[in-house]
């Protein structure tokens, strides 16, 4: 896998986090409104949201943590000891 791709595979899984914040806003915002007659309440819209963006954010980790062991990428920041 070549850096070019690592950064769009890293910047889309950003953007989806991004998006899956920004609906459970929504969610939050709106709030709940009362069931209809014999409909059952609808369930946790912004948690299902908010369960998307920890796993976007675990698999993102995931990796960018298994590109860096396989050699794919590597760290440019701070020189360890220094």
């Amino acid at each position: 896998m070549d850096n070019v791709s690592m950064k769009i595979l890293v910047a889309t899984a950003f953007l989806a986090i991004l998006v899956s914040l920004g609906s459970a806003l929504m969610y939050m915002m709106r709030g709940s409104t009362p069931p209809a007659e014999g409909q059952a309440p609808k369930k946790g819209n912004m948690a299902t949201a908010l369960a998307f963006r920890v796993g976007f954010s675990i698999v993102l980790f995931i990796c960018v943590l298994v590109s860096w062991k396989m050699g794919w990428i590597q760290p440019t920041g701070i020189p360890p000891g220094a």
